[in-house]
């Protein structure tokens, strides 16, 4: 229970956050947004490892502790280009839409379990399927074309599935707080270096853009991160996988709510069929088999 309550935290803030991406990149370019709200996030984690110091101690002394910063920080570059690629796409898709196709990673998370050594199983390809089809009818118009954004956001999707794997490695190995620290460190020196390259912000871009880098930032990179962690280290990855997949709806209800968008019919049955495919690659953990 602890578990999923910390992974469906991490997938509201998560959803939510897609209003609060498209919102900050009214006046900012994606990678000045990214590196503001991750430094931001960076310096909140920065707070908590300060205040968590002595349960620190508690564990070393216990010989229970286990360092986390390089692991976090390694697994930060996945996180860098899956967000960057995620950023890029708010420029040309919804938040709805965005919300959808990046949970992906529930179909691929437990192909990828399988390929590095479990059966994959008929409900796996199932689930694949009708999430394909799904993202046909969402991102694909009537006329055959396919959105720029939907295209990225369909690749951002492999790297948040090498990353939730990659955390179900080692968060039951490591320190929490300082694998979060090192993941967001990393995100955030990438961003700055790719803002430098490509952007030129200006202070007051990112002062309008306030609210939305501090939400991105303290309640995305910094708690949701850090609670997916958490969530981990009770969680497979692909049960966590589908916890988080939560996001899509909450990401959909916070763009039409906020953000007033909407979805033609064709566009609401490839959300429903990629729900279907969803559930269906999680069948056997849904009903607690293995």
């Amino acid at each position: 229970m602890r578990g999923t309550l910390m992974l469906l935290g991490a997938s509201f803030f998560w959803g939510t956050t897609f209003v609060a991406q498209v919102s900050g990149m009214e006046g900012l370019g994606p990678f000045s947004y990214a590196a503001s709200r991750f430094f931001l996030g960076f310096l909140s984690l920065l707070i908590v490892l300060f205040v968590t110091r002595k349960s620190r101690r508690r564990e070393r002394l216990a010989g229970k502790y286990g360092r986390g910063f390089l692991p976090g920080f390694l697994i930060g570059t996945l996180i860098f280009a899956a967000s960057s690629l995620q950023q890029i796409s708010m420029l040309y898709t919804t938040a709805g839409k965005a919300a959808f196709i990046t949970c992906l990673y529930i179909i691929f998370t437990p192909l990828g379990e399988r390929l590095l050594g479990k059966k994959i199983r008929a409900e796996n390809w199932v689930g694949a399927f009708l999430a394909m089809t799904g993202l046909y009818f969402l991102a694909v118009s009537e006329e055959f074309t396919i959105n720029f954004g939907d295209l990225i956001l369909f690749f951002s999707a492999f790297f948040w599935t090498a990353q939730i794997l990659l955390v179900g490695k080692f968060a039951s190995k490591t320190d929490v707080v300082e694998f979060s620290v090192g993941q967001t460190l990393n995100v955030t020196l990438l961003s700055f270096v790719a803002m430098m390259i490509f952007e030129n912000p200006t202070w007051a871009a990112i002062k309008d853009a306030a609210f939305p880098i501090f939400y991105g930032g303290v309640m995305s990179a910094g708690v949701a991160f850090t609670l997916q962690i958490y969530g981990q280290k009770y969680a497979s990855p692909s049960t966590a996988a589908i916890l988080m997949s939560f996001e899509a709806i909450f990401g959909a209800l916070s763009g039409w709510l906020l953000l007033g968008e909407e979805m033609n019919f064709r566009q609401v049955c490839g959300c429903g069929l990629m729900l279907a495919g969803i559930f269906a690659a999680q069948f056997r953990t849904i009903l607690g088999k293995k």
